[in-house]
């Protein structure tokens, strides 16, 4: 049985503190179900400009909590936090803090780390996929403990958390939700496993945004990464929500233009644009079309849109919302 679409909106480049708040504001009104921001710290310069991605210009935490305080329903979080940016025992206090003061509406997003030259410009060594995605595994199992309230004994390779309880706990019971996902078999049966949430996503292997993002997101390859999470999830693959990120979207007359600077771009054919199911180009009736085909084909029913894109497609969220 589908679940009811929810809609989400990534911003992170506030021209300033009230246009942050105007856009929390604004994605509540519109009928957006959550706020995300993003975990990267590198400003305009050419390391942003070496993983294929625009600087992000709010730091997460604060960017959410300021986002919870002026708004009453929307949710907020982070998509993703990369775990080998925080300490894990930290981050598990500063989460339990934000669902706490927001009154229970945070989501949590979580990721293994993916852009190379981030990790080069702050100083952090960049493990192999493996290590970082085990490492990955064992922060969800201490947020989990951390907000259960129970007395922590948690010793793994990669976190420690030994002779105390966390506290505040979360309002939210068992714990906020946790949003896992990615690109690789690896990381996807582990979101399966632990997720509430599993984003499918690009395969970032090369640690940028490039020609491979492109062709592990096609149609088949996003069939094949559901059957990761499915192998991962076993019996409750059914209880999964399935979220995806629409990082292509153009609702105006020009939406075709817009589908050849991007096969420019990314070094591919046109129609593998137009195709991509992260690409939502078209009318807005063409979009909402395409929206109901990725729940009925993939089952993915919780959709990000960037912030570019919040007012050109709010009548199509309007009318999806719940549905």
């Amino acid at each position: 049985m589908n679940k009811p679409f929810r809609f989400s909106v990534t911003a992170y480049e506030p021209g300033s503190g009230r246009e942050w708040t105007e856009t929390a504001r604004a994605a509540e009104d519109l009928g957006y179900s959550t706020l995300f921001t993003a975990d990267h710290y590198l400003g305009p310069g050419p390391g942003t400009e070496a993983g294929g991605r625009s600087p992000v210009g709010v730091a997460p935490l604060t960017a959410c909590m300021a986002a919870a305080q002026v708004t009453t329903t929307l949710r907020v979080g982070c998509r993703v936090f990369c775990v080998d940016y925080h300490q894990p025992v930290v981050l598990a206090k500063e989460l339990a803090t934000l669902d706490f003061l927001s009154d229970g509406r945070l989501e949590v997003g979580l990721g293994a780390g993916w852009l190379a030259a981030e990790y080069e410009g702050i100083g952090i060594q960049m493990d192999s996929a493996g290590v970082r995605i085990e490492r990955l595994g064992e922060v969800a199992e201490l947020l989990r403990a951390f907000w259960s309230g129970e007395q922590l004994d948690l010793v793994g390779k990669h976190v420690r958390a030994v002779g105390f309880s966390g506290c505040p706990l979360p309002v939210q019971r068992p714990m906020p939700p946790l949003l896992l996902g990615g690109g690789s078999p690896k990381v996807l049966r582990l979101a399966g496993e632990v997720g509430d949430i599993v984003s499918l996503n690009f395969s970032n292997r090369g640690g940028k945004i490039g020609p491979e993002s492109i062709a592990t997101s096609s149609e088949a390859a996003t069939a094949e990464k559901i059957d990761w999470v499915r192998q991962g999830a076993g019996d409750r693959f059914d209880e999964i929500e399935l979220e995806m990120g629409a990082y292509f979207v153009d609702a105006s007359e020009d939406h075709q233009s817009t589908a050849r600077a991007l096969a420019d771009r990314f070094g591919v054919p046109v129609q593998d644009i137009v195709d991509n199911p992260h690409a939502l180009l078209g009318s807005q009736q063409a979009i909402r079309e395409r929206i109901l085909e990725l729940r009925e084909t993939f089952g993915v029913s919780y959709i990000n849109v960037p912030h570019r894109a919040m007012l050109d497609l709010a009548p199509v969220i309007s009318s999806l919302a719940g549905s």
